[in-house]
């Protein structure tokens, strides 16, 4: 997956409580195990009517908001089923990084398996960079994973907390994947030994 360092960009406000992953990509959209493709149908109930057309009043359809890589919202964001297509849809729209007072455990793990950086702060802190997201395309946060800070558009800085493991895998772009193959050496040596003390298990 992608390094995740130093994010750049809009973040667009959602102030809603309990979002879960069934509002972030509803069940219809679950039929493929790609990871590409979903962005378009990311919020679909929300953002699009019954005939397929744009909801104008959400968030994600205002064209301040309409490339934004930050998503501010609520307390308990990604509860419900714990589909993977919720993260692959988000990431897929261009979303890196989720600032929320909490989070549902699996999607919150999940978000970090996919390379997305999920952010839980106090509520004061939340309200700070929700107003901050409201003000449109002026809008810009910066995320420095490094140093664990967020850099609102007046130049604030808000600390966050990370665990030490995943941050590592983040900026290191490793999934399970990922990290399994740095033990390649060990994995194909232990193969060739098995292989030699044990060569009927090769047949």
């Amino acid at each position: 997956m992608d390094k995740f360092d130093t994010l750049t960009g809009v973040a667009a406000p959602l102030p809603m409580l309990n979002v879960d992953t069934d509002m972030i990509i509803p069940k219809q959209f679950l039929k493929t195990i790609k990871r590409s493709g979903l962005g378009k149908n990311l919020f679909d109930e929300m953002r699009f009517d019954d005939q397929g057309n744009e909801i104008p009043d959400f968030v994600l359809n205002q064209a301040a908001y309409r490339n934004a890589k930050i998503l501010v919202t609520g307390a308990n964001f990604g509860c419900g089923s714990s589909r993977e297509h919720a993260p692959w849809s988000l990431l897929d729209f261009g979303i890196r990084c989720i600032i929320a007072p909490s989070f549902a455990d699996i999607f919150y793990n999940n978000c970090f398996k996919n390379g997305i950086l999920p952010i839980a702060l106090p509520q004061e802190d939340v309200d700070k960079l929700m107003s901050d997201a409201e003000r449109g395309a002026n809008a810009t946060v910066t995320i420095d994973l490094e140093k664990q800070e967020i850099t609102g558009p007046d130049g604030g800085c808000i600390k966050f907390d990370v665990e030490p493991f995943r941050k590592h895998c983040l900026l290191n772009g490793l999934d399970d994947i990922g990290l399994t193959l740095q033990q390649a050496d060990a994995i194909n040596g232990f193969e060739a030994e098995r292989a030699a003390s044990q060569p009927w298990l090769s047949l």
